[in-house]
């Protein structure tokens, strides 16, 4: 295979990373999208304001990376992560949790979904981003068969 056509192949399978951000406060979407776009100024952010909103854009895009909060207008973040955890072509996704009140329940359910970092929003930083991107590359996507 010629070298250009090797280049042009591996181009179209390189993306860049993509993360989701769930969370229904303006506040913390801007908060959070800047300090994502201070570590990683190539990644796609995407953002969702209720679980609904999470579902729908999942479908349509390839995520490497959640920023989940707990309390949200349909649901629990901790009870999502856990969905996402049971089905194999999410279960790759890094998730974080970020929360205003982390509760002993939220952590036990993100403990069982695998959620990489549950975190208060007060103290939700770069670090937490850049493990998640770096645990996500590692994980890379599912084959799916």
């Amino acid at each position: 295979m010629p070298r250009q056509q090797n280049a042009n192949i591996a181009e179209a399978n390189k993306t860049s990373p993509a993360c989701l951000i769930i969370e229904d406060s303006t506040f913390d979407q801007v908060k959070m999208t800047r300090i994502i776009h201070r570590n990683m100024s190539d990644a796609q952010i995407y953002v969702a304001t209720t679980l609904r909103e999470a579902r729908q854009t999942l479908a349509k895009y390839p995520v490497s990376v959640i920023l989940l909060d707990n309390h949200l207008p349909d649901g629990l973040g901790a009870d999502f992560a856990v969905e996402l955890a049971e089905l194999k072509i999410f279960s790759h996704i890094a998730v974080v949790m970020v929360s205003d009140w982390p509760t002993p329940f939220m952590w036990a359910k993100a403990a069982t979904a695998g959620v990489l970092h549950v975190v208060n929003k007060s103290e939700f930083g770069q670090q937490y981003v850049l493990d998640a991107f770096k645990h996500a590359q590692k994980l890379g996507k599912p084959r799916l068969h």
